[in-house]
């Protein structure tokens, strides 16, 4: 009942996260869809993908400096930022005050296009690999457009509910890639959760089924975050990018964060826990999304 209870309050969490336009006292801004539009940080870039065979728009918010001649040369750490179930691309800036909190880093941020696709290969929909568009697509078309670093110490990824799901999977396959992660109110379990679990809960089950296929399939072995975490050598937890988590205390998904950042204790896998005022929120994620950015430019910042 205890778990039942805590999947109904997410559910509740994540679409009115996603769909309601007024949880914060300020002005929502528009998206901006290309440099010549109000905002000339903000890019939206409609990228073909082949593994998904769909188009999968990504929005690009570059630096205050990009664009001046005496930048020309420079090159940029980049953050990948993941939407919620439910959510889209364009949330982080239709909801949050990101553009300026940005403007005082030298960084680019990059906000993709996920679906309700967990981030993950499908186990049932050979052309659904949201996890391979990522590192196989994205990223690499991200760095020939943009002057972005293609370097382990330049990229950090995190995200918010799914997106902080799918950040700290992206840091523990490939840490190469990744030098932090984050992850703000994460559905961390979700790999974890079967269809007994999910009675009533039809929406989410529609999400997961695909993307994870049987209760014991491999997909949901080799993305299951608590048995990777759990099951890592202690050899390879040196390589493993540096790890920061949060959640609200008033968040229904708080239980699961908390039994994640167990295992990470359990482990000593360095990271930072936060337990917040707040819910499952954007007014959460607007004030949290700073913290991110400090910390990233604070440990790797240059």
């Amino acid at each position: 009942m205890r778990r039942r209870a805590l999947l109904l309050l997410f559910l509740f969490f994540a679409l009115t996260a996603s769909f309601q336009k007024t949880v914060t006292s300020f002005p929502t801004p528009a998206v901006q869809t290309s440099a010549t539009s109000a905002n000339p940080r903000v890019q939206t870039i409609q990228f073909a993908s082949k593994l998904v065979r769909a188009t999968l728009p990504y929005n690009v918010l570059l630096p205050v400096d990009y664009n001046q001649p005496a930048a020309k040369s420079k090159r940029y750490p980049v953050l990948y930022l993941l939407h919620g179930l439910t959510g889209h691309y364009s949330n982080w800036i239709e909801h949050t005050r990101l553009a300026d909190y940005a403007a005082g880093y030298d960084v680019i941020i990059v906000m993709p296009e996920g679906n309700n696709g967990w981030y993950t290969d499908s186990a049932t929909v050979p052309s659904e690999k949201y996890e391979s568009y990522i590192l196989q697509e994205l990223i690499p078309d991200v760095e020939q457009r943009f002057r972005a670093s293609s370097a382990r110490e330049g990229r950090a990824i995190g995200g918010l509910s799914m997106g902080g799901y799918g950040a700290l999977k992206f840091g523990f396959k490939y840490p190469q890639t990744f030098v932090f992660v984050a992850s703000l109110s994460g559905a961390l379990d979700a790999a974890s959760w079967t269809e007994a679990d999910l009675k009533g809960l039809e929406f989410i089950w529609r999400t997961l089924q695909p993307v994870y296929g049987a209760e014991h399939s491999e997909t949901r072995a080799a993305n299951d975050l608590g048995k990777l975490y759990r099951e890592l050598p202690a050899e390879r937890i040196a390589a493993l990018p540096y790890i920061y988590v949060d959640c609200g205390t008033e968040d229904a998904l708080l239980s699961t964060n908390r039994s994640f950042v167990d295992i990470l204790l359990t482990r000593k896998i360095p990271h930072e826990f936060r337990r917040l005022p707040g819910g499952h929120s954007w007014t959460y994620w607007d004030a949290q999304v700073q913290e991110v950015l400090r910390i990233f430019a604070r440990k790797f910042g240059k």
